[in-house]
């Protein structure tokens, strides 16, 4: 199914129905449809034709949502750019990808303008759209089908430079059918939208499924601490996506107000980044919800998913989504894993991004003969099929010839008093090839005691695991989705 199909029975059967709010104004979803036309129409008048380019650095905002509708009709491949990117990621992404036209905001416009002007990408305003000339008539759509590419999604390039994921209207399509399904989505919903919308955990979640079933959405520029729970309590939504560090912030919630937004709300979803069990726990007894975690990325949209109405299991992402295939393997031999052991995730579905932008020998390599892709993520599967995630085959670390898997690590220095955050990195070792290196971040007024908690570890942890020294930090480095980058740790 393509997006303009996904999206018809909103903006053309519910023209006077209030789909939008931002910033204090509402909008009906002929007004969008409207608006998403006439961008259309300029876009053509720019020269722009199907499988053309358009990079969008902008932060949330109704400019993003008419531009990337008119995308999606035109054939154009939206772009998005995080708009934490600076000069050098930016020119990356100009150079790779070779838009046609780069929209920005006058205030994010002098960070992108040297690249635009190294690449040679013309720059146009988004403040500047709304008086342009445009014609009202909505412009032919372009003749597109299920796999066509609807958007070029950069990888958040935690190693490495990034490369341009691309991501056809039918992995869109079914992704949101798999959420609404899996998450019981329906029109009468509220979602409270915070997510920045360059990221799939925002474009391909949030605006996707409430297109697609014309549920009132109020959006915000982003999630701001100090104004959240006005927002939850000013608009009441029944569903609300996040990733962990909005549920770690949301913990400071007093617990009268908390109450009344468990009253509403009916389901919390968290990802983008592993969601610690105590959070889970502590979120639960706060607010009465239990999180429902899953498990998805650039490449792939959505994956796995806790069940909504069975157990929804800490530190487990639950089960493959409709139609969605997985398998456990061992990295070195490609076999499968025995039941309980850690192999690879390898994934197929209809939500299965295409390959990588101009990268032919990086797509052929990301996949196996039969079409399943390598997602370079561990996990291990429980005898009734509940899949836990165990970090990233690249932060595997190899001790003495025994595997580390950082996750494991990380969730039991948490569960320490005093212990805010943790993250275990991998430092080279003459003898043992690499030894375990703990990052802490301490609960405000402790002070970290690294031989207390190394003897909790040595009385929890095989003694291969136990990290050779603790490095307190401030904060832990993370993008834009808070994920967090463990090479600046080591880095440092």
């Amino acid at each position: 199914m393509t997006l303009p199909e996904l999206f018809q029975p909103s903006l053309a059967d519910k023209r006077s129905t209030i789909g939008l709010e931002f910033g204090g104004v509402e909008y009906t979803f002929g007004a969008l449809d409207q608006a998403a036309s006439r961008t259309a129409t300029w876009l053509g008048t720019q020269g722009l034709t199907m499988g053309d380019r358009i990079a969008v650095y902008l932060p949330n905002c109704v400019e993003l949502i008419h531009l990337y509708l008119a995308s999606a009709r035109l054939g154009l491949i939206f772009t998005p750019m995080n708009v934490l990117y600076r000069e050098r990621e930016i020119e990356h992404i100009l150079t790779d990808a070779e838009p046609k036209l780069l929209l920005t905001t006058a205030a994010l416009e002098p960070l992108s303008s040297e690249p635009a002007k190294t690449t040679g990408v013309r720059t146009v305003l988004v403040e500047n759209l709304s008086t342009l000339p445009m014609d009202s008539n909505a412009a032919a759509a372009a003749q597109i089908d299920d796999d066509s590419i609807a958007a070029l999604v950069y990888t958040s390039g935690t190693t490495g430079r990034p490369k341009g994921a691309m991501l056809t209207h039918e992995n869109f399509s079914a992704n949101a059918r798999n959420i609404n399904q899996c998450w019981r989505m329906a029109a009468e919903d509220r979602l409270l939208l915070s997510l920045p919308l360059f990221h799939v955990h925002g474009l391909g979640n949030g605006l996707h499924t409430w297109l697609s079933l014309g549920y009132r959405t109020r959006l915000l520029e982003r999630f701001r601490k100090e104004t959240i729970l006005d927002e939850f309590l000013s608009f009441e939504p029944t569903v609300f996506f996040g990733v962990p560090t909005m549920y770690e912030r949301l913990l400071d919630t007093p617990p009268e107000v908390a109450r009344k937004i468990g009253g509403f709300i009916r389901l919390f979803v968290s990802g983008s980044a592993p969601l610690p069990a105590a959070t889970l726990e502590r979120f639960r007894d706060l607010f009465g919800h239990v999180i429902l975690e899953r498990y998805g990325m650039s490449e792939t949209l959505m994956n796995l998913s806790n069940p909504y109405d069975a157990e929804r299991r800490p530190g487990s992402v639950g089960f493959p989504m409709p139609n969605v295939s997985i398998r456990l393997v061992n990295a070195d031999t490609g076999a499968e894993v025995e039941q309980g052991k850690t192999g690879e995730v390898l994934l197929k579905g209809p939500n299965v991004f295409r390959g990588y932008w101009r990268r032919e020998e990086a797509s052929a390599e990301a996949f196996t003969d039969d079409g399943f892709f390598y997602s370079g993520d561990l996990a291990t599967c429980s005898a009734d099929g509940y899949y836990t995630l165990q970090g990233r085959s690249k932060e595997l670390i190899i001790s003495s010839g025994f595997n580390i898997y950082p996750r494991e690590i990380e969730e039991f220095l948490t569960e320490q008093s005093g212990v805010a955050e943790a993250a275990i990195v991998g430092e080279a070792d003459p003898l043992k090839g690499e030894v375990p290196i703990g990052y802490v971040v301490m609960d405000q007024g402790c002070a970290l005691d690294s031989e207390a908690l190394q003897a909790a570890c040595r009385s929890a942890l095989a003694s291969f695991k136990v990290p050779r020294r603790f490095c307190e930090v401030d904060t832990l480095p993370r993008n834009a989705l808070g994920k967090v980058q463990k090479h600046l740790l080591s880095e440092a």
